[in-house]
């Protein structure tokens, strides 16, 4: 499970990786593919709604009980969590204000997508560094089966979609190492 976990984190990098060559063209002054960042934030906020919610629950109420020393740890990446999902539905937003033809200051837009990408990257990093090895420590086996029944199934299929529909997204993909957090 901690190895699905490890897989899942690394995905979520490489999208991070995928907008973060989005946010190098618009800072070359070029016009990216908003279509393919539509997805791309769909395809995450999807996952944070699926993924976020029960990996934070299980792990807060394993670690009350196991850590509670870590109970100050945990509560600040899900409130660093919490405050991810409101950024990136304003970049939602925002490109479905692009795609629409409508005029939006693109060095906000810039700015906001860099802002955004940096506040992820942070919480990946306490992930890799903070909840996984408390995971790695204090979950038994019956801990994992729990978590891994109350995650979703579906998040290596839609990426799978995403890179079938989006040859440009599975190139990205392949060819991007995942970057250091």
């Amino acid at each position: 499970m901690l190895n699905q976990l490890r897989l899942d984190h690394a995905n979520m990098a490489r999208m991070l990786h995928v907008l973060q060559l989005k946010h190098k063209t618009l800072a070359n002054g070029e016009r990216p593919d908003f279509q393919l960042m539509r997805e791309v934030v769909d395809y995450i906020l999807s996952y944070m709604d699926g993924f976020a919610t029960p990996l934070e629950r299980i792990c807060v109420e394993r670690l009350k009980t196991q850590a509670p020393e870590h109970l100050p740890l945990m509560e600040q990446m899900a409130s660093d969590y919490r405050e991810l999902k409101p950024r990136l539905m304003r970049l939602s937003q925002d490109i479905d204000m692009i795609l629409m033809d409508n005029i939006l200051p693109m060095d906000r837009f810039a700015d906001d997508l860099k802002a955004y990408l940096e506040a992820h990257r942070g919480y990946l990093r306490h992930e890799r560094e903070g909840l996984f090895p408390l995971i790695d420590q204090h979950f038994n086996e019956e801990d994992m089966e729990e978590l891994r029944q109350a995650l979703p199934e579906g998040a290596e299929k839609e990426l799978e979609r995403l890179q079938l529909a989006y040859p440009e997204l599975y190139a990205e993909l392949c060819g991007a190492e995942v970057p250091a957090l």
